[in-house]
């Protein structure tokens, strides 16, 4: 009876927080199964825990509870409270994993109530995996309760048996106006809990809204659905967590799987592309309208089919319902489980010698207008094994490369889980811990401790804290012109495509190896000319939002705002050469643009170069005991392959672009920043200063983030040197432990420790926000991704630009005319451009030891 008493107190304790109990661990579920065995206790409580206080899938609970479950079924264990069909009842709403054998075997029961049982549990069980062919096997040797499960299998029962998309969907409206990130949403100072659903939902809008739960509540009270609704919804990071907070608030109970919600409905002006797709993957209906005429507390009528919204009798606002099949996914409960659902009834098709199914939507696919195909698609085309895929076709490429970093993790763990798989299928998955390692909660050090082994025990590869950030890592295991995923949105390969997701979509993509995506558009922007003195890659990654407002392509004005990136590929070409830490730069911030992706044409001498010095850190990686051994050497292997012949893909000069955006280098005379608190706000230097509105005293300058390298590094030492301690609280945090030790050895450490910065530990540091931040209400200059309000600090007014500038804003104290710049920085870095921007190539440093 200790672990009622013990449970009840943790239960009364989460009530305080205004959350469930979290589920039970495998000890606690050990602990509650004696209790039921010996029938102490109120035995109807004790069965409600065990059926719907487990995690479902390959959790180890959920193994405790499917091995007793078993034992009941099987009638080697009896008890009162449970029956033996019923045991079998509750193996089959735990989704996958440890149940599905002991199903497949009830259904060579003497217990004609057990097989009853097993046949309809496992008619609604999709993730069978390789036990699929047990099913199949019974079905051949005549088993008519297997013929039973593959004709429903076949049939689409899974599907058919749920509620189709309603014709209409009421729901009362609570707006955030202007644009919401995901920050509001999943506030990075909480990410430590993010895997706790209900808990870090609480800090839902906590700083953009006032009482905003309890808002929520009230407005439930009308007897409605709540629906999400903002102008702009959704930009950012942390799509997953974000989704997960709306649902826990706005969605439905998912029964026998605890603390996780589904179902919901999300409105925007504008939807990011990712937090679009996770809504897709997560069982939301995500519909982008204009929603002007909605205000908090309306109770809007929303019209699916038709493709319009009413309010008040009269219809405010049409949409076109998209992808075509999202009726589909919704009644599955999300996308993912409808293309795993889609590939059982194939299987059982095939296996029945039955034809195509009628049964499902097919993506509306594009007619082919005879054009050539652009960088991009024919990426995506390879990995679909086609010449290229154009926009707007449905597929699923191979995803050769998956990325996950710490505080999207554990939900990508759990998501894992609930796919009942203990393998990647995806060539190469890496796990780092850029985000948490360098001040570490309770939470997170567990993390640390528990994660690698997770995830390597699958095939997958695991850093450590204090290695750096994901894409410096991750970048460096990527093979050209293949595709890739990654649960963070800049997660954007400077060689190769990534399509950055929600930690599902991850999940997803590291167990079956491919991901759902409908292709995108592209927009191609062009640079031409000759770089000038003083500019920078920086300075070109905030050149392109500049020129696309000039063009009235993208507007900062977030009512009714345009934006010619969002949800669209990002193609950058006229800058071969550039090295490809450099090339990441670009593609890095094509995150800000809100785009789905980037690629960068470049030569195939940088691309050479890097894969050569690629393949001795991972050498050196095997070496220093990082697993999994196998993954390493099957990745240096295809390395080398390439190298044996080393091709590049080339857009077709016939190929279509949604837009062409031309930059003359030559006409880029200064530097050029994102504003507070707004990336795609951008000016001049010269147009900052004679903006009165705009602050120019400088208290804080951050040199860190994905968006740096070693060069960058060396320029702020250059310009730092000799000048003492700086009027600003500097920060400085290299992206990776080997930067960290290569600017040790070369003395820059010792110009930062002159001018008095603090060193943080390698990985995202101020960037992310969940660990320092500066201080309330500073003015920063950053080198980091996104200025987003209350990222970097509470109330903090935060410029984006190069660490060149950052070098003299850190001097100075405030942001210098173009004429104080151009006169600081060529004279200090002037003749050592070559040592400055010289990057890490392990293959050229003697002995190289990680």
């Amino acid at each position: 009876m200790a672990f009622i008493e013990d449970y009840k107190a943790h239960v009364a304790e989460r009530a305080e927080l205004g959350v469930p109990p979290l589920p039970l661990s495998a000890e606690q579920t050990a602990e509650l199964i004696e209790m039921i065995k010996k029938g102490e206790g109120d035995t109807a409580f004790n069965v409600d825990l065990l059926t719907n206080r487990v995690s479902p899938g390959v959790d180890d609970a959920a193994y405790v509870k499917a091995a007793f479950l078993n034992d009941v079924a099987q009638e080697n264990v009896k008890v009162a409270s449970i029956a033996p069909q019923q045991a079998v009842e509750i193996l089959g709403m735990m989704l996958g994993g440890y149940n599905v054998k002991p199903i497949i075997d009830a259904l060579t029961s003497s217990n004609s109530a057990v097989v009853k049982a097993a046949v309809e549990a496992l008619k609604h069980t999709l993730l069978v995996y390789d036990a699929f062919n047990d099913v199949a096997e019974l079905h051949k040797n005549g088993n008519a309760a297997a013929t039973e499960v593959m004709t429903s299998w076949a049939n689409a029962e899974w599907f058919t048996s749920k509620p189709a998309l309603a014709e209409e969907i009421t729901v009362t409206v609570y707006k955030v106006p202007g644009e919401t990130n995901t920050d509001d949403l999943s506030p990075a100072s909480e990410a430590f809990t993010r895997s706790d659903i209900p808990l870090h939902a609480n800090s839902m809008l906590a700083a953009k809204m006032e009482n905003p739960i309890e808002t929520i509540k009230q407005l439930k009270e009308k007897g409605h659905s709540v629906a999400y609704v903002g102008d702009v919804v959704g930009t950012g990071s942390s799509r997953k967590s974000g989704v997960n907070s709306v649902q826990w608030h706005m969605g439905d109970d998912i029964p026998g799987v605890p603390n996780k919600r589904t179902g919901g409905v999300v409105l925007g002006g504008i939807i990011a592309p990712i937090f679009f797709a996770t809504c897709e993957d997560s069982g939301a209906l995500p519909l982008e309208l204009d929603v002007t005429g909605m205000e908090t507390g309306d109770v809007v009528t929303i019209y699916p089919y038709k493709g319009e919204a009413h309010k008040n009798g009269a219809c405010i606002a049409t949409f076109k319902l998209n992808p075509n099949t999202i009726t589909d996914e919704v009644r599955a409960g999300g996308r993912i489980p409808l293309i795993i659902g889609r590939g059982l009834t194939t299987k059982a098709r095939e296996a029945l010698g039955m034809g195509t199914d009628d049964i499902f939507l097919r993506p509306e696919q594009p007619a082919d207008n005879g054009k050539g195909f652009t960088l991009a698609q024919k990426m995506v085309g390879k990995a679909c094994g086609m010449e290229g895929v154009k926009p707007g076709m449905y597929c699923e490429p191979v995803t050769s490369t998956v990325g996950s970093q710490d505080t999207t993790g554990p939900m990508t763990r759990d998501e894992i889980k609930e796919l009942a798989s203990l393998g990647f299928s995806a060539d190469l998955v890496m796990q780092s811990f850029c985000h948490t390692a360098a001040y570490p909660k309770p939470s997170d050090v567990q993390m640390h401790h528990t994660l690698p082994d997770f995830i390597s025990t699958r095939g997958g590869i695991a850093l450590r804290p204090g290695d750096g950030v994901i894409h410096s890592w991750l970048n460096r295991m990527v093979l050209p012109d293949t595709v890739g995923t990654g649960a963070d949105s800049h997660t954007r390969f400077p060689i190769g495509i990534s399509f950055p997701g929600g930690s599902g979509i991850v999940a997803f993509a590291g167990v079956t190896g491919s991901m759902p995506l409908t292709m995108p558009e592209s927009v191609l922007v062009r640079f031409s000319g000759e770089l000038q003195p003083g500019i920078t890659l920086r300075d070109l990654v905030n050149a392109i939002p500049h020129q696309a407002i000039k063009e009235g392509l993208l507007t900062v004005e977030k009512k009714g705002k345009k934006n010619i990136f969002a949800g669209r590929i990002l193609e950058i070409e006229g800058l071969p050469d550039l090295k490809c830490e450099q090339a990441f730069e670009l593609s890095d911030a094509s995150a800000e643009r809100s785009a789905a992706a980037c690629t960068v044409k470049l030569n195939k001498e940088p691309v050479i170069e890097y894969i050569k010095s690629n393949i001795v850190l991972l050498e050196q990686m095997i070496e220093a005991g990082y697993e999994d051994k196998r993954t390493i050497a099957r990745r240096i292997e295809k390395m080398n392959e390439w190298l044996a012949n080393p091709e590049l893909m080339e857009a077709d000069s016939d190929a279509e672009y949604a837009a062409v955006i031309d930059i003359d280098l030559n006409k880029i005379t200064e530097p050029i920043l994102a504003c507070p608190n707004d990336p795609d706000d951008v000016a001049t230097l010269t147009e900052i200063l004679a903006d009165p509105k705009r602050p120019h005293i400088i208290n804080e300058v951050f040199v860190g983030s994905c968006m740096t390298n070693i060069g960058h590094y060396r320029a702020l030492g250059e310009v730092l040197r000799g000048e003492g301690a700086v009027p600003t609280r500097l920060w400085v945090c290299p992206p990776t432990r080997m930067d960290e030790k290569q600017l040790t050895e070369e003395g820059y450490y010792a110009v930062y420790g002159s001018a008095g910065a603090r060193t943080e530990t390698p990985g995202c540091s101020l960037c992310m926000g969940n660990q320092a931040r500066v201080g309330d209400g500073a003015v920063v200059f950053s080198t980091s991704t996104r200025n987003f309000d209350n990222r970097l600090g509470k109330d903090a007014k935060v410029y984006l630009g190069s660490a060149e500038l950052a070098a003299v804003c850190a001097m100075l104290g405030y942001l210098p005319t173009k004429e104080e710049y151009l006169n600081i920085v060529p004279q200090k870095i002037g003749g050592k451009e070559d040592n400055i921007y010289k990057y890490l190539n392990f293959n050229l440093i003697r002995d190289y030891k990680l």
